[in-house]
């Protein structure tokens, strides 16, 4: 690791013991979102007000449900049939996990343009957690997109710190470094600190320990084989204790069509 790094990654943490590191804070509609749906007796007509509010993730979510991997008979054009189809729980989850995006953004083009990328990897790692956890565990699919959609959250507050440190900019190698080596400790705390369900909080800080061996398949174990099929990488896939658990064949050509697949589901 170069100087330049290790000194960004220790005033970093620094930062963040000290709870100086501005973190983002999670959008409005999406406290707005888990609100609601904390009522047990919420109906599919009010969780379509208050996702309705927002334009842009109605329309996303009626894309999720004309996805190929959800796709019904006949096409959905509203929000109301979109829930009803989703349900209430799995509907709240994703949205909320969509509205991420929204935190998504810089002002220089380097960095959006690495946000940009985080984001897309991001939700094609939820697409493939969302179908390995429907077939092949009796977990929450809901649960298992949001966890892969924030497993590199943490990576945004150190873009923000590099807009403004120039020098870190302009080194990609250090920044690189940076983070790699510090946004699981980050996205654990940002986790937290949105109070996140207690078992997505520690996705970031474990889905790339590769030794580690939990009882029963979680959402920890989903990320981690996501991750490593984004790598195309079956040897490795085949190696891994979390996929050994799921108890299906990385060779088989209908899990790796499956999986490649539900990659594009939420894009």
């Amino acid at each position: 690791m170069s100087m330049l790094a290790h000194k960004v990654q220790m005033d970093l943490v620094k930062a963040i013991d000290r709870d100086d590191l501005v973190l983002p804070t999670l959008p409005e509609v999406a406290l707005n979102i888990r609100k609601a749906a904390e009522n047990p007796e919420i109906s599919v007509s009010h969780l379509s007000k208050v996702i309705g509010r927002d334009t842009a993730l109605s329309a996303r979510l009626i894309k999720v449900v004309n996805s190929p991997m959800l796709r019904a008979t006949r096409e959905v054009t509203d929000l109301h049939t979109a829930i009803t189809r989703l349900g209430v729980n799995y509907s709240s989850n994703l949205a909320i996990g969509l509205v991420m995006e929204q935190i998504f953004h810089a002002r220089s083009e380097v960095v959006e343009q690495k946000m940009r990328d985080v984001w897309r990897q991001s939700l094609e790692v939820a697409g493939i957690c969302y179908t390995l956890c429907r077939r092949h565990t009796s977990l929450k699919p809901d649960q298992a997109a949001l966890g892969g959609l924030v497993h590199q959250i943490g990576v945004l507050p150190i873009l923000t710190y590099a807009e403004e440190h120039n020098e870190l900019l302009s080194d990609p190698i250090s920044l690189n470094h940076v983070i790699e080596s510090i946004h699981p400790l980050i996205g654990d705390k940002l986790l937290a600190g949105w109070e996140f369900p207690e078992m997505l909080q520690k996705i970031p800080g474990q889905y790339q320990d590769f030794t580690r061996l939990s009882k029963h398949v979680d959402y920890i174990d989903l990320v981690q084989v996501a991750t490593v099929f984004m790598r195309q990488d079956i040897e490795a896939l085949s190696a891994l204790p979390a996929f050994n658990k799921l108890g299906v064949d990385a060779e088989n050509p209908n899990l790796q069509e499956q999986l490649n697949e539900a990659r594009w589901m939420f894009i």
